[in-house]
């Protein structure tokens, strides 16, 4: 049996003798069916066809993968004194790739901001030992490959390793997370955000939708929960989900004025 990959989204599905009909991440409102149609491709011809990308975005080490594929995010790997912690994650995973992250401290545990990439969370999580990957159990509905190294976690708040806590603050889906990194940005503090807390190519500002390529927007008493929910941290750095999408400095000054600026444009009225 086969664990079929979507093109569209790069998630994996649990082992069959066929490909599913559809993908229920892409047939959602949030993602999307290509116009050709529903496609499906599997691992084992994503280690033959894409390499994988290992480079710093500011002081983390991201893994990305080329050429482009699904959704195209990229993961970091985030030092922590107890056990590297892999956030996010990327479709392809590989014995090179593997041998690689061991080579720099190896990881312990995966955490997932939230559904779209969940990717191939199981071969990941296999290929270091069957280590625990965190999930929020308010998007339990959406895991295609279920297995024992899931860990759906309840609540607003986890803390995973010693500096490091997963925060849920909703939004773009009902469990997305966000990991606020204590010792980030030379200890004034870091979140990785996926793309709950969406950096946009400025590179100054924030968005909030519940869906980006359907163009849907959260709106204004979502954006401000979300907004409550990570106030009560210190952070100076955001960490997107795609290359160079990093606020280096002044991450809590751009999260402020990225929620006024939603808000103010959700109550203006027709001109």
């Amino acid at each position: 049996m086969t664990a079929f990959i979507c093109i569209t989204c790069g998630t994996q599905y649990a082992p069959g003798d066929a490909p599913p009909h559809q993908c229920i991440i892409c047939a959602e409102e949030r993602q999307y069916v290509a116009v050709t149609g529903q496609a499906w491709t599997t691992l084992k011809r994503l280690q033959g066809s894409h390499m994988p990308i290992f480079r710093y975005e500011g002081e983390l080490m991201a893994v990305g993968m080329a050429p482009a594929f699904a959704i195209n995010q990229r993961a970091l790997i985030v030092p922590s004194d107890g056990g590297n912690i892999l956030w996010d994650l990327i479709s392809l995973v590989s014995d090179a790739m593997v041998d690689l992250i061991n080579g720099i401290g190896g990881i312990k545990a995966i955490a997932i901001s939230h559904p779209h990439y969940y990717t191939t969370l199981v071969e990941w999580s296999h290929a270091f030992g069957g280590i625990p990957v965190y999930l929020n159990a308010a998007d339990r509905q959406w895991v295609t490959r279920p297995d024992p190294c899931i860990v759906f976690w309840e609540g607003d708040r986890l803390e995973i390793a010693p500096g490091m806590t997963l925060v849920r603050t909703g939004g773009h889906f009902d469990g997305g997370t966000v990991m606020h990194w204590a010792a980030g940005a030379g200890g004034r503090g870091a979140i990785l955000s996926g793309d709950l807390l969406q950096v946009v190519p400025d590179r100054r500002h924030l968005g909030f939708m519940r869906s980006y390529p359907n163009l849907i927007p959260l709106g204004a008493e979502a954006v401000k929960a979300i907004a409550a929910r990570v106030a009560p941290f210190a952070y100076d750095a955001i960490y997107g989900a795609f290359w160079d999408r990093v606020i280096a400095t002044g991450g809590k000054e751009a999260m402020a004025a990225s929620v006024a600026r939603h808000i103010d444009w959700l109550g203006r009225p027709a001109p």
